[in-house]
């Protein structure tokens, strides 16, 4: 049974797309229709919505890439149904799937046409337990006139935290965001969240960041949260 559940949890952390391809049938050709196939996109890789400031970080952070101590992390806009199935498996009571509204269901901030929303790209420090979002707000998350909604940066930090605590522990949930605004954030703007894994305590990760500007002069925000990690022996719902 924990060998199972431990199976299940490594297949949370796999990419979309992980799973090996169907073999083709001895001496007959492979079948092809277009209703089978899926198009994973990556928007965690530039698109010509990005601003230079974002081409910049980019660029910046696959040279760092280039030593193994950043990964860069792909980014879908629906969860690959391997990972959906590993997380249903060890988390969700069956009965209580409905299963239309799952196949119908799309990540948030990668719901938005190319620049119109979130463009964002994370990456992950393993020794350091870091990850850095570079993001860019789209005219679609505007609050007050000219300057990004709240709730869209407390969305970003959300997903950076998450990731953060995610990629060093497993499966979690957000148990208390604490979001202190300084600054407004400029509609258009690149800024960068920086996140870490401040403590760990059992199930509980503490995590921390801020974001910056570009040229890390500014700081607009600052937050901490607690994230919990999921047990398999619970059901969520």
């Amino acid at each position: 049974m924990l060998r199972s559940c431990a199976a299940r949890l490594r297949t949370l952390g796999a990419a979309p797309g992980g799973a090996r391809p169907p073999r083709s049938r001895p001496g007959g050709s492979r079948r092809s229709f277009s209703s089978e196939k899926v198009i994973h996109r990556d928007y965690a890789l530039p698109n010509p919505s990005w601003s230079k400031d974002l081409q910049l970080l980019f660029d910046r952070f696959m040279k760092k890439c280039e030593d193994g101590s950043w990964k860069r992390l792909p980014s879908y806009k629906q969860t690959s149904t391997q990972k959906l199935q590993a997380f249903q498996a060890l988390f969700v009571d069956p009965k209580l799937v409905n299963k239309e509204k799952i196949s119908q269901a799309q990540i948030f901030t990668r719901s938005f046409e190319d620049g119109l929303g979130f463009e964002y790209v994370m990456f992950f420090n393993n020794a350091e337990k870091r990850v850095v979002c570079c993001f860019q707000g789209g005219p679609h998350l505007q609050g007050a006139p000219g300057f990004l909604h709240g709730g869209a940066i407390a969305t970003i930090i959300d997903i950076t935290l998450g990731t953060c605590a995610f990629r060093t522990g497993g499966p979690v949930m957000t148990a208390n965001l604490n979001i202190n605004f300084k600054r407004p954030v400029p509609l258009g703007s690149v800024v960068v969240v920086n996140s870490q894994i401040d403590s760990v305590e059992g199930r509980k990760y503490f995590v921390s960041c801020n974001i910056r500007s570009v040229d890390e002069e500014t700081i607009y925000t600052e937050a901490t949260s607690l994230f919990i990690k999921l047990d398999p022996s619970k059901k969520l719902i």
